[in-house]
């Protein structure tokens, strides 16, 4: 018996595998940018690990999908990202490849413009469709942060569900996929989405399940995405945990089997106030820590930057309350997730039956093995976790 299991969502097909659970890979088109050994293309993914792959981003140019990057589209002299990306095919013919739209960088005002009326919403919507399958991909992923939110109206929470709408039933004949990636906050959730409007047109509904701390915003460390919320956490810091999250989305109205609670394969980092008080909720200096040798991002180290940092002379915490680990070295303050906490969060979903995981980003998994866990150690332990007490047939 084959264990690819075929869910059907909406009126087309969601596939899925590994008995049932997704494992959706967000790939950036901006890591070709970083210096060797870090830079990373179409050829570095290994397409066994991703049952789909969201290249992210598109923008968008009036009702109209455009590429980003110079080199997203092929030319007559060059193969292209999508082209590319789409071409892992060849290596594992299950896999599914949808183009998300949007990002943080785009923000509101270009979806605010774009769903105005039912005219702008259904051009953007046929327009989408030979958009996608000119350049190969199985379907879009709606990359809008938030409606209602950085300057998009309130009404843009209807507007997005009439946008799904339009999407949906125009992607249906077509065969094409539908996704969202979603915010994870309860108060973007309650303005920003009509849960059970948006989750009858959606086939997968990404949840953005970290970021849930950062030096921008806060004065003392936090965990990217604690699975659990602290004992010493009050108020409205309680809610800002994978669990608490997953929670919400069902009680709002979100299927269990449309969610793909979001992974991240990367840390959070922070510079201490003092290198002295450097654990969980200790006093940071509100600038984010270092920026890495290959990220160049401060308040962000891909996993295999952590790795640098915990191989030379950084110290691992492992904070049981919240089932996720921290490094320390010097002033430099962490937060990430490692084999054992994705395990723990794996774990986690399954007992919710909720229907798959979703990583950022692919590109941010130590890909090379520099590491010493192979490649690929967090989408491994992942998949392998995923897997566990399944019997293949």
């Amino acid at each position: 018996m084959d264990t690819m299991l075929i869910v059907y969502t909406c009126r087309y097909r969601y596939i899925a595998h590994d008995n049932g659970y997704r494992r959706v890979c967000y790939y950036t088109n901006w890591a070709q940018y970083r210096h060797a050994p870090a830079k990373f293309v179409p050829a570095n993914v290994d397409p066994t690990l991703c049952t789909h792959i969201i290249f992210a981003f598109a923008k968008l140019n009036g009702n109209h999908l455009a590429p980003f990057e110079w080199n997203d589209e092929s030319t007559a002299t060059a193969k292209g990202m999508y082209e590319r990306i789409n071409d892992l095919k060849q290596q594992n013919p299950s896999l599914k490849t949808l183009l998300a739209v949007g990002g943080w960088k785009m923000g509101s005002a270009p979806f605010t413009s774009m769903v105005a009326t039912d005219a702008s919403r259904r051009e953007f919507a046929t327009s989408t469709v030979q958009f996608l399958k000119k350049n190969g991909f199985d379907g879009l992923d709606i990359d809008w942060e938030y409606p209602a939110h950085r300057g998009s109206p309130a009404q843009d929470k209807d507007h997005f569900t009439q946008l799904l709408k339009v999407l949906h039933e125009t992607f249906a004949s077509e065969g094409l996929m539908l996704t969202a990636a979603v915010s994870c906050g309860k108060s973007t959730i309650d303005t920003a989405y009509d849960v059970p409007g948006i989750s009858q047109y959606l086939d997968g509904i990404n949840l953005m399940a970290y970021d849930l701390h950062g030096a921008g915003f806060e004065t003392k460390t936090g965990h990217t995405a604690p699975l659990k919320s602290h004992p010493s956490e009050t108020g409205t810091d309680k809610q800002l945990n994978v669990e608490y999250a997953v929670n919400y989305w069902l009680q709002k109205g979100a299927p269990a089997e449309k969610l793909n609670v979001g992974m991240p394969l990367y840390g959070i980092s922070f510079t201490l106030a003092n290198a002295n008080n450097n654990g969980m909720f200790a006093p940071d200096k509100g600038n984010g820590g270092k920026a890495g040798t290959y990220t160049q991002q401060a308040g962000i180290l891909a996993y295999y930057e952590v790795c640098d940092m915990l191989k030379n002379g950084g110290t691992r915490h492992w904070v049981n309350e919240m089932e996720i680990p921290y490094v320390v070295k010097g002033d430099q303050w962490v937060g990430y997730d490692d084999p054992e906490s994705l395990k723990h969060k794996v774990d986690f979903i399954k007992s919710k039956g909720i229907g798959g995981i979703m990583v950022w980003s692919i590109d941010l998994d130590d890909f090379t093995g520099s590491c010493g866990e192979g490649k690929y150690p967090l989408l491994h332990a992942i998949k392998d976790e995923l897997m566990a007490g399944q019997t293949q047939q």
